[in-house]
């Protein structure tokens, strides 16, 4: 790439980032449409959140995703927070305009777009969700939409419960699924679509978020980890349709590209770009 002095900068404040797929497809992205931009990441310790935000207007950044552990912490120091990003809780992309910084939450348009790819219709379905942390919350704010009914577990149940009821102010249907509940083969019966948004399966020797030997073929099964998780490849094994997070990581990351340079990218550079640096 041919930085210069009125290349304009985006970037990824996280801590760790050194792991991050984001640079190779946002670089792969810029570089393809020819425009002065480039992807940085910064890794931003917790307690020096606040001066990095501040960093974005002095340095004349021109925007940056958030990722863990800030996209809740960083909310305060922002100008403004779209309504989706204040429901959810969360933001991970912020844009600088003249020093003004507006915060936004593409996960959940980014997960609702990869399920769309992967040719999944969720109207009117009985959707499983695994965990209740901030991706859930992400997720099941579009999700409630759509469904028929969602089911919320997770082993901390006051987070579970907490989310349940904040979801509800968007539509009355989300339940609370008990330690009980998600071992019956006759619960799951009733389910159709299965997602995984805890981080059990980034690890090779991590316990599976639910018991594989409730699923049959007619269960589809998203895993929010990019990677091919024990999940997804036992689901498989089942017949069950799969997915894993690498299309939410793609379209969250085409969402904040549009909203930084007001162009939409070329999704599929982007696209390859992430499967060459998964690999």
């Amino acid at each position: 790439m041919d930085i210069g002095g009125k290349t304009k900068i985006t970037g990824l404040f996280g801590y760790p980032v050194e792991h991050s797929l984001s640079p190779a497809m946002h670089n792969a992205a810029f570089k393809h449409m020819g425009l002065d931009y480039c992807y940085v990441t910064f890794s931003v310790r917790p307690d020096m959140l606040k001066d990095a935000v501040q960093a974005i207007r002095a340095l004349n950044l021109k925007g940056v995703n958030v990722t863990i552990p800030h996209k809740e912490n960083v909310m305060p120091f922002l100008d403004e927070i779209s309504e989706d990003a204040s429901f959810i809780g969360a933001v991970n992309t912020i844009k600088n305009e003249g020093g003004r910084l507006t915060g936004y939450n593409t996960d959940g348009r980014g997960f609702m777009q990869s399920l769309t790819d992967a040719g999944i219709d969720v109207t009117g379905k009985t959707i499983y969700i695994a965990g209740s942390g901030g991706a859930a919350r992400a997720i099941g704010y579009y999700l409630c939409k759509e469904a028929s009914t969602v089911w919320l577990y997770d082993v901390d149940t006051a987070k579970s419960d907490a989310l349940k009821q904040h979801l509800n102010k968007l539509k009355d249907n989300i339940s609370l699924a008990d330690a009980g509940l998600i071992k019956s083969k006759d619960f799951f019966s009733k389910i159709d679509v299965i997602i995984n948004a805890t981080p059990l399966g980034l690890n090779v020797d991590d316990a599976l978020p639910v018991d594989i030997s409730l699923f049959d073929s007619k269960h589809i099964v998203c895993d929010l980890i990019y990677k091919e998780t024990p999940l997804l490849r036992k689901a498989a094994v089942k017949g069950c349709k799969t997915m894993n997070g690498l299309g939410m990581l793609l379209w969250q990351g085409v969402f904040a590209f549009e909203i930084w340079t007001g162009i939409k990218p070329p999704v599929e550079v982007m696209r390859e770009a992430l499967l060459r640096n998964a690999l």
